[in-house]
């Protein structure tokens, strides 16, 4: 009996002993998360004149090559893996769209996903088409708000010594396409089940939502526990940052397309997340496309897959596994591209690189607008900016003319780039004022804050993006935005040394009406009389000419020297506008 109790006593001393080196073990092993999202079932790299990157291959070869170097780690997907609809760059008729979807559902199993989010375009083709595709493959597919035996609200992964809950939540879009579909509420749907992970000692939850991230943000608010968020609407094809946070939650936004993989590196002590490194790892051409999903991919969907330098290529039986691609030459299209020495800012290279991946046969000619053969081209044709893109009439010829075309107008014998589909960088009719800055922003932009801290030291001229036509002010936020560019400038004519702190002080809480909380040792009479009369319309008129002139709707925008032209996407560093202005 003594023996026996012996025994007993030590089985639990070593059961605790155990417990509390895998305890430790847990502690001590970071949890790595790879993921995508808003992919749309982008099997080929992209045809980007500067990153050609993403494709299926590439990714899975790319996940293999992390997995043997991360053994603890996941695979996860947002959602809208699905092709067609609105956001599918590459849709063609439902036929092949659908033979897009299944083969890339097949990579998705093949690349060995642990988790994928349904949301509103798998349910481009019905619902019977994405069950028929679903009993396919062996992937846990999720969604919590989504009231069917479509998916399961959650699944527990055990990864790295650590129970993780994986909760997933589906685009109320989806409702639209098929209307069989029935719904909960998203907040109660996560609230829900993020209790039952608790009840099960769940500490680490992650959310895959395609909700939109101001969405995700509520929700993130007014339920505790959700440790991170993957979303798939956060970012879409613009340039934000990958990662955020709101108050201990991490948010991770997937690169558009699928064209790089996500990766963050979670240091997890307890239940908490004490570290967060992120990284976009490009599906650049050095990563080797994967034999085994090499074997599922058709060679082309479209002519557009078939791509070879200074060749036009044609695919055929498109979509099949035996799809080929035929190439011929290309016929001759003359591009005269005029450009000038004088402009620091001024790269037509990316856009020609680009133009040539749409047109192999384009032949290209630079001149310089200090030559007098040039200067008389922009002269006769009277363009207003440069670099100018002149291409003669053979382009009418190509086969990709109609999706050019729009953005040409034709003058002489050139078919021209507009300027709002190239963009301009000079204006060699201006006269050029050495030193001068013009910042062209709207105080509502979110990024503006940052922007007028950067420009501060440069002293610029600041233009409202405001349109005033007779009477009439309009403004991209409405009447709060024009009426706060009228008070700006009256603050600017009657207290012009406090004009900076004031902007500066508004785009800090743009949305509070207690603008006079920023005018301090100001009149607010003087300011409102002035704002509220023709005094302040005056003002703005002024103040907005410029941008008429120059035809700027968007910032923030830089004009420097009076003659060179460049916008930014949200605040650029000191250094590179220091950069930029020495030149």
């Amino acid at each position: 009996m003594k023996k026996l109790f012996i025994l007993i006593l030590s089985a639990i001393v070593y059961g605790l002993f155990s417990m509390v080196i895998t305890q430790a073990y847990a502690k001590d092993k970071d949890l790595v998360l790879l993921y995508t999202g808003e992919t749309h079932s982008m099997l080929y790299h992209c045809n980007c004149p500067l990153e050609p990157d993403g494709g299926v291959a590439r990714r899975a070869s790319l996940i293999k090559q992390l997995k043997k170097q991360y053994p603890d780690s996941l695979v996860l997907d947002s959602g809208n893996f699905f092709s067609g609809g609105l956001l599918d760059q590459n849709t063609q008729d439902p036929q092949l769209d659908m033979q897009r979807a299944a083969i890339n559902l097949a990579a998705l199993q093949l690349m060995k996903y642990d988790a994928l989010c349904l949301s509103d375009d798998e349910f481009n083709f019905g619902t019977d088409f994405l069950k028929k595709n679903m009993a396919k493959v062996k992937l846990d597919f999720i969604s919590s708000n989504l009231s069917s035996d479509l998916a399961k609200p959650y699944i527990i992964k055990k990864v790295a010594g650590i129970k993780i809950g994986i909760i997933g939540l589906t685009n109320l879009a989806a409702k639209q396409k098929a209307q069989d579909l029935k719904f909960i509420e998203p907040k109660q749907a996560v609230e829900k089940y993020v209790q039952e992970l608790k009840k099960k000692g769940i500490g680490l939850i992650i959310l895959l939502s395609n909700l939109g991230e101001s969405e995700d943000t509520k929700i993130i608010k007014s339920v505790a526990g959700i440790s991170v968020v993957i979303d798939g609407h956060g970012r879409g094809n613009t340039v934000n940052e990958s990662s955020a946070k709101v108050g201990s939650t991490v948010v991770l936004r997937p690169n558009w397309q699928g064209r790089r993989l996500g990766k963050a590196v979670l240091s997890i002590k307890g239940d908490k997340i004490e570290k967060v490194s992120v990284e976009e790892l490009r599906l650049s051409d050095k990563i080797s496309d994967d034999p085994g999903i090499l074997s599922i991919l058709p060679r082309c969907f479209s002519d557009n897959d078939c791509k070879k330098e200074g060749l036009v290529g044609n695919c055929r039986n498109a979509g099949n596994i035996n799809a080929s691609c035929l190439f011929s030459e290309a016929a001759k299209i003359n591009l005269t591209v005029i450009s000038s020495k004088e402009c620091s800012i001024c790269n037509p290279e990316p856009l020609v690189n680009s133009l040539k991946k749409q047109f192999p046969g384009l032949v290209v000619t630079y001149l310089d607008y200090s030559d007098k053969q040039a200067a008389k081209v922009v002269r006769d044709l009277k363009l207003s900016g440069l670099p100018a893109y002149l291409f003669s009439k053979e382009l009418a010829k190509d086969k990709n003319f109609d999706n050019l075309k729009a953005g040409l107008e034709e003058k002489d014998n050139f078919y021209i780039l507009k300027p709002e589909a190239s963009g301009l960088s000079y204006f060699p009719g201006r006269q050029k004022a050495k030193g001068r800055v013009d910042l062209f922003i709207s105080l509502f932009d979110q990024e503006s804050l940052g922007v007028l801290n950067v420009m501060k030291e440069f002293n610029p001229i600041v233009h409202f993006l405001a349109v005033v036509q007779d009477d009439k002010i309009g403004s991209s936020a409405g009447v709060r935005e024009s009426e706060e560019d009228l008070r700006a400038l009256c603050v600017q004519k009657y207290y012009p040394q406090a004009f900076w702190n004031y902007i500066t002080c508004r785009a800090k809480n743009i949305n509070s009406t207690w603008w006079d909380d920023c005018a301090a040792n100001m009149d607010a009479n003087k300011i409102k009389t002035c704002s509220r009369g023709p005094e302040g319309k005056s003002l703005l008129k002024e103040n907005t000419g410029l941008n008429s002139e120059l035809k700027i709707m968007f910032g923030p925008t830089y004009l420097l020297d009076n003659n060179q032209i460049f916008s930014s996407k949200g605040a650029p560093s000191k250094e590179e506008l220091k950069k930029i202005i020495k030149k």
